[in-house]
């Protein structure tokens, strides 16, 4: 087995999918980025948005507030009533509509619509499309010199993964910023409670208890019209090949939360159980609907994840880290960071927006010429997450080497509209990783 920090060399299958996606390489050629160029601070920064859902409008409001000269120029989505939405939605916005020039020729539709965008003359692109996109829209982004927001989960399999770290370390080659949505790093309650942590004040971390208890989402019942690739798309949440399954998709951050409570240190080994208790239906495509996972640390301490999207059961987002002298307790809930030790500790302090506030840095990192690099921990984050999730799926133990070195590949056949087979669901004790 290769070691944890030398990621295996790609298989066939990935090349041609790299290949594929810059266009045999003519997409790096025709763009001829100027890497590493510091921005004065009248200089107008041009911001793409590639994923034009929800979290996409959310993210481009906030990189337009995040800086004085800033204009969003051009949109990326596979459909084209979304993109038009979110424009909308985006023009309403009091104070922003002078930020906004994205003429019909800059708005791109289709699979290869972000190829189209990153050689429009953007400067900063905004990656907030379903998460198995995210690796291979972050390696064309970064071969365009481009500055990057990516959304959380980075990838939904090992080998993306490893291409985001690889994307990430020519990033820093070519002096790029790359800001990770993993949006808990940015807030200022967790910053300081986090900084205690790792201070000693709870004394040596023991347990963690991560928990994500909510409710159900939205469907998005299938038209006659749709193919299967379409409906796959429409309900992407509900596909691990797109999602990566909500423990990874959603839960990431809790699991990012404990990495860094733990010093961006991974656990060795998983196991755990899950299944499909109330989702069982076609339109949830092949997610579990609750995951429960143990990990082990090499020092014997243990993260307890626990996971559920069913109506009607008692809700519960947080994080407590046991330690051997007291115990942080980390909720969004209003004055939820606490600390209860020989000394208690509760945060006071400003609380700014945190998802604002990853932009805000963002942009001035860039401004500054010292561009922010996430890529080690969104990247490993992420990988902790696919991690508990083959360990469910499986209902084996998986160590940590046996995630990195994963060969599955969630990728479908093609990137085209039509037939596409329902990828079928996990059965624990039959599901295999090699």
């Amino acid at each position: 087995m290769t070691s944890q920090n030398t990621p295996p060399q790609p298989n066939r299958r990935l090349f041609v999918k790299n290949s594929a996606i810059l266009t045999g390489g003519a997409i790096a050629n025709t763009l001829a980025p100027t890497y590493g160029v510091h921005i004065a601070g009248d200089d107008v920064l041009k911001i793409g948005l590639i994923g034009c859902g929800g979290r996409g409008t959310g993210a481009a409001t906030q990189a337009l507030m995040a800086d004085g000269q800033v204009k969003l120029v051009a949109m990326a989505d596979v459909f084209e009533d979304r993109l038009a939405q979110s424009l909308k939605s985006l023009k309403k916005i009091e104070g922003l509509q002078s930020n906004i020039e994205v003429p019909p020729e800059k708005q791109f539709v289709g699979f290869d619509a972000y190829q189209q965008l990153l050689s429009s003359g953007v400067d900063v692109v905004l990656l907030t499309t379903p998460p198995h996109f995210r690796p291979m829209h972050l390696q064309a982004a970064v071969a365009a010199g481009k500055h990057v927001f990516a959304e959380k989960p980075c990838a939904v399999d090992a080998l993306g993964v490893h291409s985001v770290l690889r994307s990430c370390e020519e990033a820093k080659k070519k002096n790029l910023a790359v800001v990770s949505g993993l949006c808990l790093r940015y807030h200022d309650p967790y910053r300081e409670a986090v900084h205690r942590i790792q201070e000693g004040e709870i004394g040596e971390v023991r347990a963690l208890l991560a928990n994500d208890y909510r409710g159900p989402i939205w469907v998005k019942p299938r038209q006659p019209d749709w193919s299967d690739m379409h409906w796959q798309m429409q309900n992407w949440y509900y596909f691990t090949w797109l999602s990566g399954d909500f423990n990874v998709e959603q839960h990431v951050h809790n699991l990012d939360l404990c990495a860094w409570a733990m010093g961006d240190q991974y656990p060795v080994k998983a196991i755990g159980m899950g299944g499909r208790e109330v989702r069982k239906g076609q339109e949830y495509g092949n997610i579990f609907d609750h995951h429960s996972v143990v990990y082990e640390y090499a020092n014997g301490a243990r993260l307890i994840s626990n996971t559920r999207q069913i109506e009607g059961c008692k809700g519960d987002i947080s994080v407590n880290v046991l330690g051997s002298k007291g115990t942080a307790i980390l909720t969004e809930r209003r004055n939820g960071v606490r600390i209860k030790a020989e000394r208690d500790w509760s945060y006071s302090g400003e609380e700014r927006n945190l998802y604002q506030v990853e932009h805000d840095e963002l942009f001035a990192s860039i401004r500054a010429g010292q561009p922010i690099n996430n890529g080690q921990y969104m990247a490993k984050s992420t990988l902790l997450a696919i991690m508990g999730r083959m360990a469910t799926y499986s209902g084996q133990e998986i160590t940590w080497d046996m995630a990195w070195n994963c060969r599955e590949d969630l990728s479908p056949p093609r990137y085209e509209w039509g037939n596409l087979l329902s990828p079928e669901v996990a059965v624990p004790g039959v599901t295999r990783y090699s």
